[in-house]
């Protein structure tokens, strides 16, 4: 097969192509923009049986990294193609492999659902070192793309890493600082021999079932709610980057409910809590009702479906007493937590019998 048409293969699903026009809205980058010149329509980006061949991928990445104002947008972006939106949630929870496993099975999954950029994985006891390897002359777009590469491993690694470094073949106008804030416990080098990520397998408490499944069924809990979906579908909510925003800071709440300010997430997503706050606004939606609303969502879960003691839950959340958390609780539903748990067991219990 010649190269220029291999080119011209359709290889990646539009699924992440609506991903990523989401993302760079935003950022403030139109659609028109980010996909001018590129070939790719809306009957492509509304088909969500449609792949896209590398040329294409490869315009639009290079109109990203023109456009965007922020060099970390590229691994911004891969921080939000996690576990879930790999479809990998229901095989990493079934596992029962090791840690040094798991990370090996994982990029060979990327390795065929996005192969772009080809990946070597090396594992022994106590690291992986994943180390990017180019499948394509993607001229200028190269540093984007390994930055959304090596974003998507992290946040898929960091569920079994505590601490990780990486490595870029080409240079920052960043501080290394700049760079930890995406990414805490990490250490970030530039213009080093390789684009690669090595994770410490050591040192991290492995986590029961209960914790491992908490983030992604509190997520999807909320979404079914009144959450994500409720601002995605509203066109009246402000504009598509204030719903993209609103949805991003969303996210970062429900990593780290019991964590999560205004500052810290505003921090996270690269902008000022001012900013944070005006697009929130404009979602028909704010910082604290978005808080309340991710707690409340962990704390039935929590309740319901884990042993965990109310002490041990109100911390999870952020409160610093158990009583704190059950005027909350409270308040949220009219009820005690300790009720709905005992509701809850007598529920299960019937169900057993019957």
């Amino acid at each position: 097969m010649s190269e220029m048409i291999t080119y011209k293969v359709p290889l990646v699903s539009s699924r992440y192509l609506r991903k990523f026009v989401s993302f760079m809205q935003s950022k403030g980058v139109s659609q028109e923009a980010l996909l001018n010149n590129t070939g790719i329509g809306s009957a492509t980006l509304d088909d969500a049986d449609a792949f896209l061949p590398v040329s294409q991928i490869v315009k639009m990445l290079e109109n990203a990294q023109w456009l965007a104002t922020d060099e970390r947008a590229g691994f911004q972006f891969g921080q939000k193609l996690d576990l879930i939106a790999h479809g990998l949630f229901g095989y990493v929870l079934l596992s029962r492999e090791s840690n040094s496993k798991l990370v090996e099975m994982v990029v060979q999954h990327l390795r065929v659902c996005l192969p772009l950029i080809d990946m070597e994985c090396t594992t022994t006891a106590t690291q992986a070192r994943i180390r990017l390897k180019d499948n394509w002359n993607t001229g200028t777009a190269r540093p984007f793309l390994t930055k959304i590469y090596l974003g998507s491993i992290y946040s898929i690694a960091s569920q079994v890493s505590h601490a990780v470094s990486f490595e870029f073949d080409y240079d920052s106008a960043l501080d290394e600082s700049d760079w930890q804030a995406l990414a805490p416990d990490s250490s970030w080098q530039f213009n080093g021999e390789h684009n690669q990520i090595t994770l410490s397998l050591v040192g991290r408490k492995p986590q029961d079932d209960n914790t491992r499944v908490a983030y992604s069924l509190a997520r999807e809990k909320h979404i079914e709610s009144d959450g994500e979906l409720a601002i995605a579908d509203d066109e009246e909510a402000g504009s598509p980057e204030s719903r993209e925003i609103a949805a991003q800071a969303r996210e970062q709440i429900l990593k780290q409910p019991g964590k999560a300010t205004l500052e810290r997430t505003a921090k996270q997503l690269g902008m000022s809590s001012r900013y944070l706050r005006q697009h929130l606004a404009a979602a028909g939606t704010s910082f604290r009702k978005m808080r309340q609303d991710i707690r409340h969502s962990y704390a039935d879960l929590y309740l319901m479906d884990t042993p965990l003691s109310l002490m041990d839950i109100a911390l999870k959340l952020g409160f610093s007493d158990q009583a704190s958390f059950t005027k909350a609780y409270r308040s949220w539903t009219g009820n005690t937590p300790g009720d709905v748990r005992r509701r809850g067991r007598e529920g299960t219990s019937r169900d057993e019998s019957e």
